[in-house]
């Protein structure tokens, strides 16, 4: 399947970096709303594997793929694994405590007959005395005081209450490499039979649990890259060990609030996006960014901000999870998100000044010359010819001030490339001055003029991974 990006008339400094990532789910259950998606702004498109059968994930595949070919518009799917199914389950009615009260929690028992509150998971296997048990985002928060024989008590500290089916968070217990399921191997096996760009990890705790799922991809034939979502404590303690380990990073804020504390997400959040650009691994803030329009047609105030800010100390995506999954303003959602971008990026973006991090690979050594060179000469456009995509992850991990194009061999490469920032990537047969190729096209498509100046990186053999060596300038003619 050939690819290109769109041909507009939109100037090469009006089109956004930073990408959007929004959730199918069913608000946008269907072909025409997948389409509506792309066409509003969303360069990715995520499936929760939390919910929905494989059919209809599938289905849904297929909706993608075609609108992305109809559209001329890499996207990337993203396979959000569910993890450890960590929640309370089915009972009658609200459960209300207080301050004090003691309270028992056992595995798929019945809680009219014996008084025990059940959960999906068996706690008794994990957790320990003195461990922290939140339950409802952490609205009602415990103690554990002791487990036996499968039933765990725990002391409540606050007066609160909760329903069936809500989330728990464990943040000190240690699930000992037990993060991947039964229920997200079969997930990942239909996954390995699917056009799928990136599988996300929930509730990741160490590097190793990376490297599980990666032997397992591998052993699957999986082409996808892997995402670590940030939601546990765990995470946070072991952040730069498991960002070295992944492929991209997801701030997942809403379980990671519950796991640690709400005031030190903003913080996590900026480790972990200045991480990435470090080791060149695109990040995604993700969660409640504009979730009030889930109801409404206009976002928040905060919303916005939150949405700018993320931008604005580097993040290569912001994602819409409930917004486009089960709102009733999905699209608008995604064309609100996109309106954000551009704005904050054409207004403040030539203020900022990019941390320059210490690499001393030779890709991240080439990559600082070609944004410093692209800058001194006033480059309009970088240019990097890529098989795997890596010698543009490197230089987009940079943040340059020109647009990025990016020309590859690989389809699977450019839809991966689709969720980085400043990228546009264009599918073309491997072959020699495959970069001064694509800047004739671009020139004949009028998106480059006659006298602009443009940075080329390519290497001696082109369509083979890691030979890029040779950075030339070129002026269109």
């Amino acid at each position: 399947m050939s690819i290109t990006t769109p041909i507009t008339d939109v100037p090469l400094e009006a089109w956004k970096r930073t990408k959007i990532i929004a959730t199918v789910g069913p608000a946008t259950d269907s072909y025409e709303q997948v389409a509506a998606l792309i066409r509003a702004g969303a360069n990715g498109l995520r499936l929760n594997f939390s919910h929905g059968t494989h059919e209809e994930h599938a289905q849904r595949i297929a909706w993608i793929r075609k609108a992305s070919r109809e559209l001329n518009k890499p996207v990337a799917i993203i396979q959000d694994l569910q993890g450890p199914k960590i929640r309370l389950g089915d009972f009658e009615d609200v459960i209300t405590v207080k301050a004090g009260d003691s309270v028992r929690f056992g595995h798929q028992v019945n809680y009219e007959t014996s008084g025990v509150i059940p959960a999906q998971f068996d706690l008794a296997k994990k957790v320990k005395t003195g461990e922290r048990l939140y339950l409802f985002d952490g609205r009602v928060r415990t103690v554990v005081t002791s487990v036996r024989n499968g039933i765990v008590t725990a002391t409540v500290e606050n007066d609160g209450w909760f329903m069936k089916r809500k989330g728990i968070n464990l943040p000190d217990t240690d699930f000992a490499g037990d993060v991947i399921t039964d229920k997200d191997r079969a997930d990942l096996a239909f996954g390995a039979t699917q056009d799928i760009d990136y599988v996300a990890q929930s509730f990741v705790q160490r590097a190793e649990d990376l490297r599980d799922l990666r032997e397992l991809m591998k052993k699957h034939g999986m082409g996808a890259r892997l995402i670590v979502k940030f939601e546990t404590k765990a995470a946070v303690d072991n952040m730069e060990a498991i960002v070295q380990e992944a492929d991209a990073v997801m701030v997942a804020r809403g379980d990671l609030a519950g796991e640690t504390s709400a005031e030190t997400v903003p913080i996590v959040e900026t480790q972990l996006i200045g991480l990435g650009m470090r080791y060149a691994k695109p990040t995604i803030v993700a969660t409640q960014m504009m979730v009030s329009m889930t109801e409404s047609p206009a976002p928040t105030r905060a919303e916005v901000s939150d949405v700018a800010t993320a931008i604005l100390i580097g993040a290569d995506c912001v994602m819409l999870s409930e917004e486009t999954a089960a709102g009733q303003y999905p699209i608008e959602a995604v064309r609100t998100m996109k309106r954000i971008i551009l704005r904050t990026e054409r207004d403040l973006f030539p203020r900022i000044v990019w941390p320059e991090h210490e690499d001393h690979s030779r890709q991240g050594a080439i990559s600082r010359a070609i944004k410093r060179l692209a800058l001194n000469i006033q480059a309009k456009a970088i240019v990097a010819e890529t098989k795997t995509g890596a010698t543009a992850l490197y230089v987009a991990a940079t943040r340059p001030n020109v647009p990025l194009f990016a020309v590859t061999n690989e389809t699977r490469t450019a839809q991966q490339l689709s969720i980085v920032y400043g990228i546009k990537s264009y599918v073309r047969p491997a072959a020699n001055q495959a970069g001064a190729r694509l800047t004739d096209w671009l020139a004949s498509h009028k998106l480059l003029q006659r006298g602009d100046v443009t940075v080329i990186a390519s290497g001696r053999q082109p369509g083979v991974a890691g030979t890029t060596d040779t950075i030339k300038v070129r002026v269109i003619e």
